[in-house]
């Protein structure tokens, strides 16, 4: 069954050249000039990916993808920002928010589609867990929440993937790299710093329990009860 590839990009020339470029290539392809009729055909059915232009008419493409990553049903579509912006405050908040890559205008097709191919390829690959423990903590993929000693944690989209990447390797040493790789993607190119940041922000969210996180010296980092006290 061929993937469906819904566009969302009010530049009405844009839009036909990548649905054109996209269904050359055998996927299925829907566009929409708007997020709020993208909004109502995700009602009826989900497709395989959404590329999301972020300067739109409206509701913005960032706002639209937080819409999609609060929502229970949507929060793990595949998502790929297209915008002229080249800032990189705005590509880090798209990524942070649960964006799978971001391409800047002006791009080639031949580089969107290999893009589109890479992103479903990592996302389908991944296999579909329900709940995981690590002493206090507890996180539930299917409904994306997380407990610290019984306690809700809220978490931002990129956090919650780097807990779940930590517990599905619980006692074992992950590198930057390798962490940067799972969760934000082959494509994105940041510094190390940002691992460092998210690490720092989840242990603070989850308390007490955040002590599980350790810190690999020179390495990396790990998720570990081992010596961690009694609750």
């Amino acid at each position: 069954m061929e993937a469906a590839i819904w566009l969302v990009e009010d530049d009405e020339s844009i839009r036909e050249l990548v649905l054109y470029a996209l269904g050359q290539s055998g996927f299925a392809t829907r566009g929409f000039a708007d997020g709020a009729s993208f909004w109502e055909a995700l009602q009826a059915e989900t497709p395989s990916l959404a590329l999301l232009d972020i300067m739109l008419p409206g509701e913005d493409g960032l706002e639209l993808l937080r819409r999609l990553r609060e929502d229970s049903r949507l929060a793990a579509l595949p998502v790929i920002m297209l915008t002229a912006r080249a800032a990189e405050y705005d590509k880090v908040k798209g990524l942070d928010l649960g964006a799978d890559d971001y391409i800047t205008k002006p791009f080639g097709v031949m580089e969107l589609i290999s893009r589109v191919r890479a992103v479903l390829r990592r996302t389908s690959s991944e296999p579909a867990h329900s709940s995981l423990r690590c002493k206090g903590v507890e996180l539930d993929e299917e409904r994306r929440t997380v407990t610290a000693n019984g306690r809700p944690v809220a978490l931002t989209f990129k956090e919650f993937e780097l807990l779940a990447l930590l517990m599905h390797n619980e006692g074992l040493v992950l590198t930057r790299e390798r962490i940067m790789e799972r969760v934000w993607g082959f494509d994105y190119e940041g510094e190390s710093r940002t691992v460092d940041m998210h690490i720092k922000t989840l242990r603070q969210k989850l308390g007490e329990c955040g002590e599980l996180i350790r810190t690999v010296r020179g390495v990396g980092y790990k998720l570990s009860a081992e010596g961690a006290p009694a609750k």
